[in-house]
């Protein structure tokens, strides 16, 4: 860390969610941000501004000034820069999280951790072999409502766990965006980076500062639909309630009507439950289903039922009392002498500059955040393929000579590599 005692950080990708996570550093005491990358030149020097006009209202003395960066890599190679928060399209992540990890970086990087499975298993390695302290930022591992919830599953609170219920968007599709023309001021050559050639749209990177999460995330160049973006929210959260961190699926089963289908994929896990992919169609969350009862949660809310009972719950408009309530009732009559207990994190983010500080792991490791998002590729490869097929979750490959190696990794354009 620096001399100062604060932790340096690069933000590289300034778009709506780079600036969210900006804004979340800023307000730390315990570290300054003196580099920020972006692409786009009106994006990154709008962050640049902000940055220069925070630290210059709060007269924060060990801050000296932003830099404002096109190419990640001057970012990586600078030595004054203890750690970076990756906020870039996700077919970017695990390259400059790779590098990053090998340029000596700590690591914050948005889910879904990584474009494909072969990355998720390249980025452990990198930051393990580089000791390197890694934060997904599934940020809900960092939600009261989420860590009861798990643990009410994870000891036993409705009895043996039958099904999963997972609810959230729409699986990738195949981009065939129109072009459009591209005004200065954007590389996009370097926007695309590993993926390969296509004519440019503003659907995939917006020009300037904007106010919406743009939907490059549905085309399967450069995401996995909504399986990968909220699916890396909520299965991320199953498998932390049913023990399954850095494991995974033994079998996937596609829907019958696969090609059309936009729910109904299934993950089988070696316990003998199913995870089932919904339609959002009544929000977004997670769903717990035991031989003794019921457990749902969201953001912001909660439903237990025991013995066919709502014990309590915070989930519609006007219920009352209101969800701390609702939660400190809960712990009282499930968790009181639970034996498992979960890691408590408040906040995602001080939790990851803690663990830089303590070089320990952070709640969201790379491990997790691994599994978590190759868990909803195997989802993906359900639709995209329509088969069913075997999975190893040690060896993260296809088994009993089922599924195919080339669903693992999309080749890279040029020269980029892991």
């Amino acid at each position: 860390t620096s001399a100062n005692g604060k932790l340096t950080i690069g933000l590289i990708g300034n778009g709506k969610q780079g600036n969210i996570l900006l804004k979340r550093f800023l307000g730390r005491e315990d570290v300054v941000v003196i580099a920020v990358c972006d692409v786009d030149t009106n994006r990154r020097e709008a962050t640049k501004k902000i940055v220069e006009d925070y630290y210059g209202k709060n007269q924060n003395t060990a801050w000296k000034g932003c830099s404002a960066h096109n190419d990640f890599r001057e970012v990586l190679d600078r030595k004054d820069i203890d750690a970076v928060v990756i906020a870039t399209p996700d077919h970017w992540h695990a390259i400059i999280a790779v590098a990053a990890a090998q340029a000596g970086k700590d690591i914050l990087c948005e889910k879904p951790l990584t474009q494909t499975v072969r990355e998720a298993v390249a980025v452990i390695k990198a930051v393990r072999d580089n000791k390197r302290v890694f934060q997904t930022g599934s940020m809900q591992r960092s939600m009261r409502e989420f860590r009861v919830a798990a643990e009410i599953v994870r000891n036993g609170g409705i009895g043996k766990i039958s099904r999963v219920e997972t609810l959230f968007g729409v699986p990738g599709v195949p981009c065939d965006l129109p072009e459009e023309a591209a005004e200065p001021g954007l590389d996009w050559d370097l926007w695309l980076g590993p993926a390969q050639v296509r004519p440019y749209n503003t659907v995939l990177a917006p020009r300037g500062v904007h106010s919406h999460y743009p939907m490059w995330r549905l085309y399967r160049e450069f995401g996995g639909g909504f399986v990968t973006d909220w699916g890396a929210h909520h299965v991320d959260i199953a498998q932390w309630a049913m023990g399954e961190d850095e494991s995974g699926p033994v079998e996937v089963i596609a829907p019958a009507n696969y090609s059309n289908a936009k729910a109904g994929a299934k993950l089988r896990y070696a316990a003998g439950y199913e995870l089932v992919h919904l339609e959002a169609a009544e929000g977004r969350g997670a769903s717990f289903f035991g031989s003794d009862g019921e457990v749902h949660v969201n953001r912001g809310k909660i439903r237990v039922v025991k013995g066919g009972k709502v014990v309590a719950k915070f989930w519609d408009k006007g219920d009352e009392p209101a969800l701390p309530a609702v939660l400190d009732l809960l712990e009282a009559e499930f968790l009181k002498d639970s034996k498992t207990k979960l890691v408590v994190s408040n906040d995602h983010y001080g939790n990851f500059t803690e663990a830089v500080r303590n070089r320990t792991q952070p709640i969201a490791h790379e491990g997790i955040g691994a599994s978590s998002v190759i868990a909803c590729h195997l989802l993906n490869f359900a639709y995209y393929h329509g088969q069913n097929f075997k999975w190893d979750p040690k060896a993260n490959n296809f088994a009993g000579g089922t599924g195919d190696a080339s669903w693992l990794h999309t080749p890279y354009r040029g020269d980029w590599k892991i």
